[in-house]
Parts: C-alpha cells; sequence; structure tokens
C-alpha cells in the first residue's frame, strides 16, 4: 500500500487553485498520481559509494581513529569555507537551465523557517575544486572516506565514487554519471523529478551515445541547481557547500574520460562560480590528470607533505596491543620481555614503512596471520623477518610463497592479476578447469594482500591494493610471480573452451562477454612474438575433456576479431597458422 502523504496539515482560510503536487521520497517520486521508481532505469553502480561493504568491494582502508586529522581538517576547512552562495539572502527568481512543466512545482512547499538561496548568489574566490594527490599507499582512499562519512552526517554529502582499478565498471566512466544520479535522488529527493523528466526528454540519455558531459550536466549539475534555486534549501546550506567526493580518479581506466570528467567541472565551476557545491578529488599524479587540475580554481594539496608518521607510529600500537589481547603467545612473550614489539624494534618497524600506510597496514596483516602448515611461524618470529623485506613488493613477495609450492598457484594468481574485473571462486576455478577448493586453499594463505570472500558462489576475490597488480604484471619488480602480458592468450582459450562447455551460458556471464577481449589484449600487446607464444600455449595446454584444440581456438578467435572489426593485423605467419587469406 502506498504511503500516506498530508500537505499543510492544520491549515485552514486559504485556498490553492490548479496546482500541482509532485510528492517525493527516497529514489522515488509520485507525478499527475503515478509512482516511478528511478534506480532501475539509472542502473547505478551499487558498490561504488563510501557506504559500500569493503570486505568485498576494495579498497578496504579506512583512517584509525585520531589518524590523518591534519589533513582532514585542512579539507573540512575548505569544504565548510562560507561563500556568499551559502549565505541566507532574497532569491533573485532565477531557473535553473531545466525548464519542464513537469518539475516546476516539485519544490512549491517550504516549512515557514526555510529561507531561499539561489545558486548564482555567492562569492567565486572559493575553490570549488579540492585535489588530495599522493603516492600509492600513503592513505587517500583512507582519507575521501573519512571525508565522505563526516559530510553525510549533515545531509551535505551529494555523492561519493570510489573508483578501483580492475573491477568491473568501477574502473570505467561508463556509469559513472549515473550512479551519482541516483545517490543524488537520496541526498536531495527533490531532483528525482528533474532527472526524471531528462530520462524522458533524451531517450539515449542513459546510454554510452551521449557524451559523459550532457550525462554529468542533465543527471547531476542541473537538477542540483535546479533544486537551490527552486527550493532554497536554507538549512543545509546555512552549514556549508555540498560536497562530491570522488577517489582514486587515476584508477580509471579511461583516460579519456577521465580528461573529459575533469574538463567539464573546470568548464562548469567557471559559467558557475557561485554554485554551492565543492568536489574533492583524490588521486595519484598521473600526467593526463596532473595536467588539468594544476590550474587556477583548483585547490592543490600534495599529501606527500603531511607527517604521517606519529600516526602510523599510533595506529601500530593500538593494533599491536589489541593482537596481543587475544594472542597466547604474545602474551607469555610480554610476560617474559616487559613488551611487543619492543621499544628498538618499534623505532626499526616505523622507520622501515617510511610514510606508506598501506605498508603499515599490509606488515601488520603478515605479522599476524594465522601460521599454516607450510609457515608455522608465530608474529614474534615475523616481526624480525618483516624488518628485513623490500618495502612492498619484499611483503608481496613474501607471502606469495607461502602458496607457491600449490598446485594451479601461478594460474590462480596470473587469472586474478589479469582478469578485466572481480569473480567469484567459482567462476575462476570453472575458467581454469580445476576445482572451487583448489583455488581456496591457494588464497587462504594470502589473505594478507587479498580478499578471500566468505562463500565460494557469492562475493569476489579482489587485491587489497592496486600496487599488487602492479607488482605482478612489472617483471623487474616480481621475478617469478611475473605475470606476462602473454597470459591473455590462455584466459581467452578457457573462456572460449568454458563456453563451448556449457550449453545454458548467459550473455552477463564474464567468459561470454571477455573471451575476445582477452584474445585482442594478447595480439596487440606488442611485448611477445605472436607465434612463439601460440607455440608455449601448444605446449602447455592441458589435457582437459572437452576442452577445445589449440589451432580450433586460434583459428576460431582470428576469424572471430577480424569479423568484429578489431584492430588486429594479420601477417604471413598468421594466414599460414590458420590458412585464412584476404581477398
Amino acid at each position: 500500500m502506498p504511503p500516506q502523504s498530508t500537505y499543510l496539515n492544520g491549515a485552514h482560510h486559504f485556498q490553492i487553485d490548479h496546482q500541482t503536487f509532485n510528492s517525493i521520497t527516497g529514489n522515488q517520486y509520485v507525478y499527475h498520481g503515478q509512482r516511478e521508481d528511478l534506480n532501475p532505469r539509472l542502473n547505478p553502480i551499487l558498490d561504488a559509494s563510501h557506504t559500500r561493504n569493503r570486505n568485498t568491494s576494495p579498497s578496504d582502508s579506512e583512517c584509525f581513529p585520531g589518524t590523518r586529522e591534519e589533513v582532514i581538517q585542512a579539507i573540512m576547512t575548505w569544504a565548510d569555507k562560507f561563500g556568499s552562495e551559502c549565505l541566507l539572502g532574497n532569491w533573485d527568481g532565477e531557473k535553473s537551465t531545466v525548464s519542464d512543466d513537469s518539475t516546476s512545482s516539485a519544490c512549491s512547499f517550504r516549512t515557514c523557517d526555510e529561507e531561499i538561496v539561489s545558486s548564482d548568489s555567492g562569492d567565486p574566490e572559493t575553490p570549488h575544486i579540492y585535489w588530495l594527490h599522493g603516492f600509492a599507499g600513503c592513505g587517500k582512499s583512507a582519507i575521501s572516506l573519512e571525508v565522505a562519512r563526516i559530510y553525510a552526517r549533515p545531509g551535505r554529502l551529494l555523492a561519493s565514487y570510489f573508483f578501483f582499478r580492475g573491477v568491473g565498471d568501477r574502473s570505467t566512466m561508463v556509469r559513472f554519471a549515473v550512479t551519482l544520479a541516483s545517490q543524488i535522488i537520496a541526498a536531495l529527493p527533490a531532483t528525482a523529478p528533474y532527472i526524471g523528466a531528462a530520462i524522458k526528454e533524451e531517450a539515449g540519455l542513459l546510454t554510452s551515445h551521449v557524451s559523459l558531459a550532457t550525462q554529468l550536466d542533465r543527471l547531476v549539475l542541473f537538477p542540483f541547481q535546479s533544486v537551490v534555486d527552486e527550493c532554497g534549501l536554507g538549512k543545509t546550506l546555512s552549514k556549508g557547500p555540498f560536497l562530491i567526493v570522488i577517489d582514486g580518479l587515476d584508477e580509471c581506466e579511461d583516460q579519456r574520460g577521465v580528461e573529459e570528467l575533469i574538463d567539464h567541472i573546470l568548464d562548469f565551476f567557471e559559467k558557475h562560480p557561485t554554485t554551492p557545491l565543492r568536489v574533492f578529488i583524490a588521486s595519484r599524479v598521473e600526467q593526463h590528470i596532473c595536467e588539468r587540475l594544476e590550474v587556477d580554481g583548483v585547490r592543490l594539496d600534495n599529501l606527500d607533505s603531511h607527517i604521517p608518521e606519529k600516526d602510523i607510529k599510533k595506529f601500530l600500537e593500538m593494533s599491536f596491543l589489541k593482537v596481543a589481547k587475544r594472542d597466547r603467545i604474545i602474551q607469555t612473550y610480554v610476560r617474559e620481555r616487559g613488551a611487543w614489539p619492543q621499544v628498538l624494534d618499534m623505532k626499526k618497524l616505523i622507520r622501515h614503512i617510511g610514510r606508506s600506510f598501506v605498508l603499515a597496514s599490509t606488515m601488520f596483516k603478515y605479522m599476524v596471520q594465522p601460521p599454516t602448515k607450510e609457515d608455522p611461524t608465530t608474529p614474534t618470529e615475523r616481526l624480525p623477518l618483516t624488518l628485513e623485506m623490500n618495502g612492498l613488493d619484499g611483503l608481496y613477495s613474501q607471502t606469495l610463497a607461502r602458496s607457491q609450492h600449490l598446485p594451479h598457484f601461478h594460474n590462480i594468481i596470473s587469472t586474478i592479476a589479469r582478469l578485466f574485473e572481480a569473480i567469484p571462486i567459482t567462476e575462476i576455478s570453472a575458467i581454469l578447469g580445476i576445482r572451487a577448493f583448489e583455488v581456496v586453499r591457494v588464497l587462504l594463505n594470502l589473505q594478507a594482500i587479498i580478499h578471500v570472500p566468505g562463500s565460494d558462489k557469492e562475493g569476489k576475490v579482489t587485491l587489497c591494493h592496486t600496487s599488487l597488480c602492479d607488482f605482478l604484471t612489472t617483471e623487474s619488480r616480481s621475478g617469478s610471480f611475473f605475470v606476462p602480458p602473454s597470459f591473455h592468450l590462455y584466459l581467452s582459450y578457457n573462456c572460449f573452451s568454458s563456453i563451448i562447455e556449457r550449453n545454458n551460458v548467459q550473455t552477463d556471464d564474464y567468459c561470454w562477454m571477455n573471451f575476445d577481449l582477452h584474445f585482442n589484449s594478447f595480439a596487440i600487446s606488442g611485448d611477445c612474438n605472436f607465434l612463439a607464444e601460440v607455440e608455449r600455449f601448444k605446449a602447455r595446454q592441458p589435457l582437459l575433456v572437452n576442452r577445445a584444440t589449440y589451432h580450433a581456438f586460434i583459428c576460431s578467435m582470428i576469424f572471430y576479431i577480424v569479423q568484429k572489426g578489431y584492430q588486429f593485423e594479420l601477417n604471413d605467419e598468421l594466414c599460414m597458422l590458420t590458412g585464412f587469406r584476404e581477398f
């Protein structure tokens, strides 16, 4: 039964003629008696915001209580700075760019004390954009999460989006605007009619046929402007502007999309300098980001300049203390020697970690992880080993070595590193043609660096930090753990064979969606000799029942890619290999 709404309860002695009531709740709005939930049409990414389950949707990083206070205070000072766009005053009656009769009265009714603020009545001197940059692992995502949480409490967080490389659409711009729009409706329900009207007016607005800039205007920026102009939002804006948090922009694999996003929001704020909106961006320093954000109108903050040693020391001391309360071996060690770690060891550990929070967190996880048959060492024994490791690379090598002896280790790790998006354990096992327990057996020893879901079928296997993927795909760093681009050929073959084996493959199945992309990634990588890799692949092809022969696979894939029009050059050697001739 639809919820009952009461308007102007207790009011009397007045008359309303020919008015339209738009009742808005969450992601639903009622217009002319029809209720519509926009979420199914928007199809947002549900695990891209600050509220996501970080155990299954990386990155799993947050600020330890009492840490990063200096940099967070600097961000809050910027976000809370009152321009005149946030001061209560007279409304000039200017309407938003979006004009539609169906939305004109969405905010016609206000409480008596809700004063009106126009979106074009402010001080343009306060930068609308704050760019926090720093090296990988210095704690940017944790700070972004904390900032989003802080501004969600008073209702000033408009939306948050956390990019993460190799996790499906979260690593692209494909669903960025629609995801922001869904969150904006939840934060400001009065935007729903404007967003709904925009979707109805432009049939292709939710497709890739429309530019990112157009999507941002019609689904995010214009609806927000319209609500500020129509409704005023005096109570909320009296506390400061609204905020959008964008984390890990360097994790987005769509470089042109990143450039378009930055260019467009800079252009928007130049045209609308008094819009009561701030955009917080955190990323590494990549050239295509740097050259666009190092401009007027952007506040720059180098996280490397904020000394984190005290914060890292506090994190380690409190974390070690918590572990000591439940570990009998450590308790015995403390009774005999007074403290663990001892003061000198703690100083060495902090010096060894330097300024990297991810290194501190990962080293701590490595030291306190449960012993195994292959690695029976205790936390007290792992501490001196940790001090000898060469940063994250040494830690990654030491951790991976815990499972290196197990069957299928290299194929499992290589698959996780080269997949285009994270998938469950059962899907990894299906692609490799092995049992799920064999995948689990390898991963359980690696939980200091890889998130292992609690269910084989639900939840996805993800890396704790993208620096692990960088490590695995850089030969000079990973050595024997290196995963070459040619592994895409092996993945393509296994996806192709998996499709053939099954008769009920769904269109959203990973193998169905990516078998050709893996082959194309291999073919155009330029880092390997095509025919030599094909011969190696032929030699290592597993003798599994019902799997396609290598020759059938190669021929099928080349014909398929030529038919699909991928950028792929057939040379004489390939023509001889496949028997293909161009006419």
